[in-house]
């Protein structure tokens, strides 16, 4: 056992530097300019102040950028950075010689952002299992998936939904070990981090509502006491910490849930069939060239294809821009390869997801179980509000708001629900779980040319 606790260590460790190696190399080969949207989140960088230092600018937030929806805090540094670099140097034009430079600050500070969510699940996953920091357990799984890479290379607001919400989970993990008894110091620590993540991106909202299910629970008046006032404490300090956004937008545009497409009646026929029905055509391309515009609007066959590759083509390929991308030629084949390959570590997520319950039969983590299931409640409002999303907006024939970054917390909520059930297998059937971590250490080895910019 204690042979397999060192290689445990020793192989977290290299694969905790293979990852500073993938970042490392998406650094030095991309540009946050290639990304989903980037000329308009760039626009909001450069007209960050005039959106919002009142009188500086009389232009209306959705002229500047037709990002404006978005709430504030990503643009932050790369927007101070630029305001000093453009009265600092002296150039043709400033605006884009800065934005080489402020670019890359947005990819060192989600790469470091990325580090610390990790190291806060960790610290989770150690206070509930009683394990050791460092673990394959968690460190595979989270890793095996693309979607990360792409999203933390790119000026966006969901890195920080998900840092945010990792520290969440961590302090929630805290305070129901110790049945809610809490100090005001506790309250504003999770109201702040609740509120920070509203103003990160609008998705964060669809986990909040998850919180709710801690009253129900069988708990102890007390305990439902502690959670009550729990819950409205927090929220109340996260009000107050992130609702002048969108008030700024109710005053503006006349609602607070604004955005650049106008939305019609929720209606399933909003989306055409082959939004929820993958055909014969599409599969075959699933699996054999999943890039754009071979899937049509599938939102099942785009956010696989999202979720393990690159299939809108911002990241490891481009379809936009022929002249700086590499091997355009032969991406498609290498990601049917790798949307094969994954089907083994989607079917494992999913079932843990739902057998995760196993690893909390033990008496002393009984407590806990309300934890797991508010994960799973979280991970489902995320992707049923996206749904939502998807019909209320649709943008047909090309699905363009189908994107698996936009839901990179759906995947990492279900991931971190699967992950005790390997926890689990470790403890009551160690071969098995060893043929799982063999299995997705192979995946990740297969799909790392997925992790790496060919920009």
């Amino acid at each position: 056992m204690k042979q397999n606790n060192k290689l445990n260590l020793y192989l977290s460790i290299l694969l905790i530097f293979v990852v500073l190696f993938i970042f490392t190399f998406n650094f030095l080969n991309y540009d946050p300019i290639y990304g989903y949207d980037a000329e308009a989140h760039y626009e909001y960088v450069e007209g960050f102040f005039a959106m919002f230092v009142p009188n500086l600018s009389d232009q209306a937030s959705n002229e500047i950028t037709r990002e404006f929806f978005n709430p504030p805090l990503p643009y932050v540094i790369p927007a101070v950075f630029s305001y000093f670099c453009k009265n600092i140097v002296e150039v043709e034009n400033e605006a884009k010689y800065c934005q080489r430079y402020y670019g890359k600050i947005i990819q060192l500070t989600n790469a470091f952002v990325y580090l610390l969510t990790l190291y806060f699940y960790l610290l989770t996953f150690k206070l509930i299992t009683k394990k050791d920091l460092l673990n394959l357990n968690l460190i595979i799984p989270i890793s095996i998936l693309a979607v990360n890479y792409k999203t933390f290379s790119m000026l966006r607001g969901e890195p920080f939904i998900i840092f945010f919400n990792s520290i969440c989970l961590y302090y929630l993990a805290k305070h129901v070990s110790t049945d809610f008894k809490l100090k005001l110091k506790d309250y504003l620590i999770f109201g702040l981090l609740l509120g920070l993540m509203g103003l990160s991106r609008q998705w964060a909202f669809l986990i909040f509502p998850a919180y709710a299910y801690f009253l129900f629970p069988k708990n102890k008046i007390e305990i439902k006491k502690n959670i009550l006032k729990f819950l409205i404490y927090s929220f109340t300090i996260a009000f107050f910490v992130c609702s002048w956004f969108y008030f700024k937008l109710f005053f503006e545009f006349g609602t607070f849930t604004a955005f650049n497409m106008s939305p019609k009646n929720f209606n399933l026929n909003n989306q055409p069939l082959d939004f929820y029905v993958l055909g014969k055509e599409g599969f075959i391309n699933l699996f054999s060239k999943p890039i754009r515009p071979n899937l049509g609007n599938n939102f099942f066959g785009i956010m696989y294809s999202e979720l393990w590759g690159d299939y809108w083509g911002y990241f490891v390929f481009t379809s936009r821009f022929l002249d700086v991308g590499r091997n355009q030629m032969f991406i498609g084949d290498y990601l049917g390869r790798v949307n094969i390959v994954s089907i083994i570590p989607t079917f494992f997520i999913l079932f843990g997801f739902f057998k995760s319950s196993s690893f909390f039969k033990n008496q002393s983590r009984k407590k806990f179980l309300p934890y797991l299931n508010f994960i799973k409640l979280a991970s489902l409002f995320s992707i049923i509000g996206y749904l939502w999303f998807l019909i209320k907006y649709p943008e047909v024939p090309q699905g363009g708001t189908n994107k698996a970054t936009y839901m990179i917390q759906f995947f990492h909520l279900i991931t971190f629900s699967s992950v005790f059930y390997l926890y689990h297998l470790e403890e009551k059937k160690n071969k098995i779980y060893l043929l799982i971590m063999v299995i997705l250490g192979s995946v990740f080895v297969h799909n790392f040319s997925t992790y790496l910019s060919h920009f």
